[in-house]
């Protein structure tokens, strides 16, 4: 059972993506020989963090999620979609590839299946859920009434606004680096009138899965081991 309301709600929210962000902007503080080991530490306290509020009894918007087997089959097709989209140009023209490159060995040649399976367990489970949960459900409810007095959980999900959706639109796409804006805004524009359709939020999490998922299978089809036919691992 859900708590009752208490304050403006906004940590359940805040905290798991914070934690995230926070990590990442603090690795370089840290010893070289240390930044590589934070990777486990980025991708558990962040899931750590969403549990508990899980257990807590928030995040009602994922509780209530409901969905024949057709819609996850179709949430799935289109996070595949958006995977493909997000891909093509960087696949096709070989030039516009940044030079920056996530390493699979970066614990060591010995750990690279345990990076991996790290990396695929961030990248793929935990940021869809505490992305989704900050853009698409608070960010996309709060800049509906910013500027009014009213709590954004008196917002229906998945409510059309076009101050809402360009606002989200905005921060979701800055908050990757420069070279992915451009896939960024036609993949979040897309899954964002996906989600006005299927209006759920649960949706939204599949796709978002189905996308990173696709997009990590990808990388290493493609990218790992000696008969690697190109490197893609920029984009992970």
């Amino acid at each position: 059972m859900a708590l009752a309301r208490r304050g403006h709600g906004w940590w359940p929210y805040w905290f798991p993506l914070g934690s995230f962000l926070l990590i990442g902007s603090f690795t370089s503080w840290f010893p070289e020989s240390i930044q590589p080991w934070l990777l486990p530490v980025k991708v558990v306290v962040p899931a750590a963090l969403f549990l508990y509020y899980w257990q807590q009894g928030e995040y009602p918007e994922l509780r209530s999620f409901r969905s024949s087997g057709a819609g996850i089959l179709m949430d799935v097709v289109v996070g595949v979609a958006g995977a493909a989209l997000w891909m093509a140009p960087y696949v096709v023209v070989e030039e516009w590839r940044p030079d920056e490159a996530w390493d699979p060995n970066r614990l060591g040649e010995d750990l690279v299946l345990l990076t991996l399976g790290v990396r695929c367990i961030g990248y793929g489970v935990v940021t869809p859920f505490i992305e989704e949960l900050f853009m698409r459900s608070w960010l996309l409810r709060y800049a509906e009434v910013f500027d009014r007095r009213v709590d954004f959980r008196d917002v229906p999900i998945a409510h059309f606004s076009w101050r809402s959706f360009l606002i989200m639109t905005v921060f979701f796409t800055v908050g990757h680096v420069p070279w992915e804006w451009p896939v960024c805004v036609l993949w979040v524009a897309g899954t964002t009138a996906w989600f006005y359709y299927r209006r759920q939020l649960g949706s939204l999490v599949i796709v978002h899965a189905a996308s990173n998922l696709s997009i990590f299978a990808v990388v290493l089809a493609t990218s790992w081991g000696t008969d690697a036919r190109m490197d893609l691992w920029f984009f992970l």
